[in-house]
Order: structure tokens, then sequence, then C-alpha cells
């Protein structure tokens, strides 16, 4: 029996209509910018009202292969530290998108941290919300997704340097996802202060000096345990550059700038 899931956001997140959610998307990228490949993106996940120009904007600026490796993290706590999907599809509002069994079971074979874990996916917003990006552009993408929780920075890198080892296996074109946002609800000053200090990290392709910047500084970004993975992997693939295309802050939308959360777009290639 295959499996779907549901989405567990639409109506919340993003339109869960197909036409309105085509518009929306649509209206938040830029059909026009210059694409260029990449090894490894970084996304928002918070609804499209706040993030959905971020996210947008990063989407725009690469070119989607017809295979996606979605790294995000966990806010349920539910499900294994490193819990992946490797079958089935799942249900959005632009259509069903499957889940690319080939590379899901290669990164089974290459890592031993990662375990088969639907329920981690269940309400887990971070990993859906980048769907419909990826299906406007490339309505032919296969994915996998896998959700991480943080654990130590040895443990993330070594999974970045299994998936790594797994799309080299793989053989054909992989673009990597990870989801996070940045800082969460404090004034936006020093949202934009700490974000900045772990971007300059991201884009040094410096994953241990992120991780430790992250602790020291005390800096609320969700999404670390993806990034620090999604980060070793790109090395490992021989990226070279990293570059914030985009940088918001739900101040922007909401006018409220005494607790903001931050939102980065950065593409690595």
């Amino acid at each position: 029996m295959s499996q779907k899931r549901k989405p567990a956001v639409a109506g919340q997140f993003y339109p869960q209509g197909k036409e309105r959610l085509l518009k929306i998307v649509s209206n938040l990228v830029d059909e026009s910018k210059e694409k260029r490949s990449c090894i490894a993106l970084i996304s928002p996940h918070a609804g499209y009202m706040y993030s959905g120009k971020v996210a947008g904007e990063t989407f725009s600026s690469i070119i989607i292969p017809d295979t996606v490796l979605l790294l995000g993290p966990n806010h349920t706590g539910m499900g294994k530290a490193f819990a992946i999907m490797d079958k089935g599809e799942w249900e959005t509002p632009l259509g069903d998108i499957i889940i690319n069994e080939e590379l899901a079971s290669i990164i089974l074979e290459e890592s031993s941290l990662v375990r088969i874990d639907p329920t981690a996916h269940l309400w887990e917003h971070s990993i859906e919300v980048q769907l419909p990006f990826i299906q406007f552009f490339n309505p032919n993408a296969t994915f996998v997704p896998v959700c991480i929780q943080k654990t130590t920075y040895e443990q993330l890198k070594g999974f970045g340097e299994d998936i790594a080892e797994a799309i080299k296996k793989f053989g054909k074109g992989v673009l990597i996802v990870a989801s996070s946002d940045m800082s969460h609800y404090i004034p936006k000053e020093e949202a934009e202060k700490k974000d900045w200090i772990a971007l300059e990290r991201i884009e040094d392709l410096n994953p241990e000096g992120l991780y430790e910047v992250v602790e020291r500084e005390d800096i609320s970004m969700c999404g670390i345990a993806p990034v620090v993975s999604a980060l070793s992997a790109s090395i490992k693939l021989g990226a070279k550059n990293a570059k914030t295309v985009s940088y918001a802050t739900s101040g922007d939308i909401t006018g409220d700038y005494t607790e903001v959360v931050g939102y980065a777009g950065v593409i690595i290639y």
C-alpha cells in the first residue's frame, strides 16, 4: 500500500485551493530571474504572507532538477532524530509529489543515523511549505523528505557527509533544500544583528562555526540541524560559494518591530 501524506498546513500557511495557490506563488516568484545550478539552498518556512517572498526569490534564482532532497527541522518533537519517508507521495493543492524511492534507499544504506519514520512528518510544516515552490518550477520533480532534530555537531556533520555520498552514488542531479527560519520573537535590530552573524558563517561554508555561533550567541534559528547537514554535504559535493539572495523579517509585513522572526534565502553552489 502506498503511503500518502495529507497536507498539515494548507489553508493556514498557504491557500488550500489550487488556483489561489498558483496565483499566490506566481506573485511571490520572479520568473524572469536568471537561474543557475546550485548544490543546495536554504529557504524559510513560515506562512507565505510572511516568508513567501524570501522563499520565492530564492527558488527563482536556481534551476530545480528532477530530484530534491528536503531537510527540515522537527518542530513537533515526534519521531526519530533523523526521520526519512522512503516511499509514497505527499499531497499538495498543486497535486501529488512522489518520493524518490531510489535516492531514499541509498541514503538509508549510506547513513546509520537515519530511520524510516513517517510519524515525524505527520504534522511537521517545515518541509511541506517548500513543495509548492518546487512544483511550480518543476512539476515533474520527485523528492525525499528527512526531518532532523537538533543533535550534536558531529552527528549533523556526519549525516551531511552520508547524504553527499548517497547523492554521488545516485548519479543524477539532486538539489538539497534545508528549511529554516532565523531569529524568533526578538526586536528587529537584535534579530538582524544575530541573523547576519549566522549568515556570515553560512556564506563562509563553515558549518562548525555556524553551530558554535548559534549556541554561543543564543540565536533561535530553528533549522540549525538541517542547515549544518546541508552545508556539510555541500562541501563534500564541491561547493565553493554561498550567497544570501534575500533577507526579511516579519516586521516588514506586520509593521511590528518589537518581536520579529527573521527569514533568509541562501544558495550554495
